[in-house]
């Protein structure tokens, strides 16, 4: 037998009170935790009936920290979710209650509320059953009976509605899942269906509204990403497009469909905007082959061709290429013929053309769409002005050249017809005084056309020259009885030397 030293029986002796001391401290670290977790729920409730959810939050989840198998403090975390609108952060709350306490019947009515709102009636028909079967109290036993007959209810309106649309009945299959959402307002599949019906309704705007909601209610929804996408190209909305298929492949950078249709809608958002750029820098000519490009790129979608086409029109008016303008404005309005900024342009493109009576025909048209427009109230003001004016004296037609001639067209054209109406190459004295009043309009019209302040001026519908024009201004140097042209020759090969009567 082995013999104990003196010392080890002593200290031998002191270990049942060790134990003692050990066991006494670890029931006070329980005690101390479960009053740390009552006094969470306690002022988490607190603040729950005084609306300061984010505070509630915040000790409800040291409750469940504190003790991950107090259900309670799970219910109260998932009232304070509902309460914050979280129902996808409530459910897996409410499901740990009920796998704690699974007669807890208020958690499990509660969770067949939300299954059924997410569309998913088979579960939400599961817990309502069992809370029939748990000898619930009145008020739960007729909710659960109300809500279980509204759940057999949406199952028949839902076969229904798939009925429906498989034979294309799309507006039964819509109005019954109307009916659905209604109660399973959080259902994607049902949100999903219904934006079909919408499409092949051509109701775009609804379908959106309707696949918006799809893509937060269900996570990765990447279908309702490019669903949306493809919507917003064939609407014309080439931006938003862009946008909804860039979040399709953030959520799956390898979905084929979404990266094919990403790479169209890129090229044409590219073209688009560096187009647009190109008019705002005033480089018409660059924009207008830059828009026959986007037609190039889309030639199945209908308003990217109208909008290249409207587009061009504005280019070319700007460009003063009126015959151009006018033809591809006029294609636009056939199909378009209340677009007032197309009839604007054409309006543009017919004065650079001289057709006056039909540039206020369209200015006049336009306005009737939009009263307030400053700018078609100067158009066609201006537009009457050179009517009016085109009536008495035309510089361009004097000099025989466009409205849009340069500055070097008009002095060639201005000498050729100087020398050819030059009164000392006439002797009979009719034809010379003729040739007089000839060589002083050419002369007129020389000054104001080689004037950009004076051909401004009278491309606006005013005659830099004329006293009446001018509202009583001043008199130009032609005005007066006798002038005297000496040394003048438009060649500057000799001068001629001539005395002539203006009156």
């Amino acid at each position: 037998m082995v013999s104990i030293s003196p010392v080890a029986h002593k200290l031998l002796s002191y270990v049942p009170f060790i134990l003692v001391l050990i066991d006494l401290r670890y029931e006070g670290v329980h005690c101390g935790k479960s009053g740390d977790v009552e006094s969470h729920l306690e002022m988490g409730k607190k603040l729950l009936a005084a609306g300061q959810l984010a505070d509630a939050l915040s000790h409800f989840h040291a409750a469940v920290d504190g003790d991950p198998k107090n259900y309670l403090a799970y219910y109260r975390r998932a009232t304070v979710y509902l309460a914050m609108g979280k129902s996808k952060s409530a459910l897996p709350d409410l499901s740990k209650v009920i796998e704690l306490k699974p007669d807890f019947t208020a958690a499990r009515l509660q969770r067949g509320n939300l299954l059924l709102k997410q569309g998913k009636l088979d579960e939400a028909e599961g817990d309502f059953k069992k809370v029939l079967k748990s000898s619930p109290g009145d008020k739960e036993e007729m909710e659960a009976k109300a809500q279980l007959t509204k759940s057999d209810e949406i199952q028949r309106l839902v076969a229904q509605a798939q009925k429906d649309f498989a034979r294309q009945d799309y507006s039964s299959a819509a109005a019954r899942l109307d009916t659905i959402i209604e109660t399973c307002v959080w259902d994607a599949a049902s949100r999903e269906l219904r934006a079909e019906c919408f499409i092949q309704m051509g109701e775009m705007g609804k379908a959106i509204s309707d696949l918006k909601a799809a893509s937060k209610l269900k996570n990765d929804n990447t279908r309702a990403f490019y669903k949306l996408s493809t919507i917003y190209y064939q609407l014309g909305d080439h931006e938003m497009a862009l946008n909804e298929v860039r979040e399709c492949l953030k959520l799956d950078p390898d979905h084929k469909q979404c990266f094919s249709h990403y790479k169209q809608v890129k090229k044409l958002n590219k073209q688009i905007l560096s187009a647009e750029e190109l008019i705002q820098q005033q480089r018409y000519a660059d924009a207008v082959s830059k828009y026959e490009s986007v037609m190039k790129t889309e030639p199945h979608v209908p308003h990217y061709t109208h909008q290249a086409k409207e587009r061009i029109c504005h280019s070319l008016s700007q460009n003063q290429q009126a015959t151009e303008a006018i033809a591809m404005c006029s294609e636009v309005l056939k199909s378009d013929p209340e677009n007032v900024n197309v009839l604007k342009d054409r309006a543009e493109a017919l004065l650079q053309d001289e057709q006056y009576d039909e540039a206020i025909r369209d200015y006049e048209k336009a306005r009737e769409h939009s009263e307030n427009d400053r700018q078609i109230k100067e158009g066609l003001d201006r537009a009457q002005r050179l009517r009016k004016q085109s009536q008495k004296r035309d510089y361009y037609k004097i000099l025989g050249v466009k409205r849009n001639a340069q500055k070097k067209e008009i002095i060639k054209a201005y000498r050729k017809l100087a020398q050819q109406w030059h009164p000392d190459n006439f002797q009979d004295p009719d034809e010379k005084k003729r040739a007089e009043k000839k060589f002083i309009d050419i002369a007129q019209a020389k000054e104001v056309l080689s004037d950009p302040e004076k051909r401004s001026k009278f491309d606006q519908g005013e005659d830099p020259l004329d006293p009446e024009s001018q509202q009583g201004g001043g008199h130009h140097h032609f005005h007066g009885a006798w002038d005297t042209f000496q040394g003048f020759n438009p060649f500057g090969s000799g001068p001629f030397n001539f005395k002539f009567n203006f009156n």
